[in-house]
């Protein structure tokens, strides 16, 4: 649970943080606490999940328990955007202004099942705007503090390179103790 201050145009900091929750559902008071200081979500399609002062935009799985979702103040002005295209990432957008410009920013999660494909990065990346994208893209590098670099850790650096993008990691590797070495990350085309 990583958050890095940005500038917005009327000089207040607006905090961007991804977080993996895996079971949002039985972790509502972590979740409060953290949003208090500073991905997948686990519900069924149609289950409702309501945060006093934010808004949930959620991209849910048609099979139960999986999905991408994002919380926003309610102060903070934005809407949803489509991401069209996509085949196996999971992704939900929104729009939001930064320093007086519009700036899409995605929560993604890719299963470790799927593989990584370049057309669902250009559906990300496409459209115009600069784009944060953050989430769970089940790549290990060590350029993003990994103790490894897997074949999609390698594939997704030399995307990032081939188009101007910027990965930020961890300061550490992070550890699931179903799944050793997954590193939320975040990218940005800013």
């Amino acid at each position: 649970m990583a958050a890095r201050p940005r500038r917005t145009d009327r000089g207040k900091t607006l905090r961007l943080a991804c977080w993996n929750a895996e079971y949002v559902r039985g972790k509502k008071l972590e979740l409060e606490h953290f949003l208090g200081q500073h991905g997948e979500t686990f519900l069924n399609p149609g289950e409702a999940f309501r945060l006093a002062n934010y808004v949930c935009h959620r991209t849910d799985r048609p099979t139960a328990g999986y999905g991408t979702a994002f919380l926003v103040r309610r102060v903070i002005t934005h809407h949803r955007v489509p991401v069209l295209g996509l085949t196996q990432l999971e992704a939900t957008a929104i729009q939001i202004m930064l320093a007086g410009r519009p700036v899409k920013v995605l929560a993604a999660y890719l299963s470790r099942c799927r593989p990584l494909i370049g057309a669902d990065l250009d559906a990300c990346f496409g459209g115009g705007l600069p784009v944060l994208l953050a989430g769970d893209l089940n790549a290990k590098h060590v350029d993003w503090n990994s103790r490894l670099s897997t074949r999609r850790g390698k594939l997704l650096r030399d995307y990032a390179d081939g188009n101007s993008c910027l990965i930020f990691g961890p300061d550490s590797p992070t550890t699931n103790p179903t799944t050793p070495l997954l590193l939320p990350m975040s990218w940005t085309s800013l």
